[in-house]
Parts: C-alpha cells; structure tokens; sequence
C-alpha cells in the first residue's frame, strides 16, 4: 500500500498524505457526530441553515478525505498530484482564514496558526514537487519507448 514499485512515490509523501487523511477524517466526524466540539468552538448549531452548512462542509471533507486514500491505494502519480494539489489549496486558504477568524478554542494564537500552516503548506508543495518530478520522468520515458 505505501510503495509501489512501477511507481515510486516515496514514503514521506504517504506519510504526509495518511496525517492529511486522518486530520479529514477528525473533522468530518466533528462536523456529523460532534456538535459539542463545534459549538464549543463558537460555531452556532441552532439553526437548519447551520446545519445545512456544516453537513456540507462534512461531505465535502470527507469526498476530499475518501480521494486521498483511493490514491494512497492506487499510488497513481497522476492522481496524486490531484489530491495533494487539493490539499495544496485547501491548506493554503486556511492559513489565511484561520488566523482572521479564529475559533473560540483553538489551540494556538492566530500568529503560531499562520506559521503552522505555513509550515503544512510548504510541506504539502515539496511533497507536490517530487510527485510531478516522479509523473515527468514517467513520461519521457513513455515518449521514449513510443519513439522505439
């Protein structure tokens, strides 16, 4: 499951991407099991718009949570690229959202959250950078046997 031979998506990468999974897999369990967890985050959940909103957000983590383990299966590069380039995204946006709007019980500052997602999102891009290496070489050496 972690490395396959054909091709080669190193250890650290799976890694990272089964930490990412599990994080996807908390809060899709918070947004449709564990309410106190949100309210006690200052998230209202009187309301059937609120709910409409967080299921949303639950299934939309848990779509993104249920691709990453089908390409942890798999190992496609080029599927890995996808994910990781979601995850790319999704981190990103956070590091700007959490620190303006933060929760009523985060367990950092808004400053050490930053830097924290910084830290994540430069990971995630190296991660992105030796897979897109790994789906290159894949490639040439594809054209190069098609030229044979």
């Amino acid at each position: 499951m972690f490395k396959n031979l054909n091709t080669k998506i190193p250890i650290w990468v799976n890694i990272v991407q089964i930490i990412l999974v599990l994080i996807m897999i908390g809060q899709v369990y918070m947004y449709f099991f564990n309410h106190q967890m949100l309210l006690n985050a200052g998230i209202t959940v009187d309301s059937t718009p609120m709910l409409n909103l967080i299921y949303e957000m639950g299934a939309r983590t848990f779509v993104m949570a249920a691709g990453a383990i089908f390409v942890l299966i798999t190992q496609n590069p080029q599927q890995y690229l996808v994910v990781l380039f979601m995850n790319i995204l999704r981190e990103g946006q956070e590091m700007i959202i959490d620190p303006l709007f933060p929760v009523a019980n985060a367990p950092a500052s808004p400053t050490a959250d930053f830097w924290i997602h910084v830290v994540i999102v430069t990971i995630e891009v190296l991660a992105f950078i030796a897979v897109f290496r790994i789906v290159r070489k894949n490639n040439k050496a594809t054209l190069q046997v098609a030229e044979i």
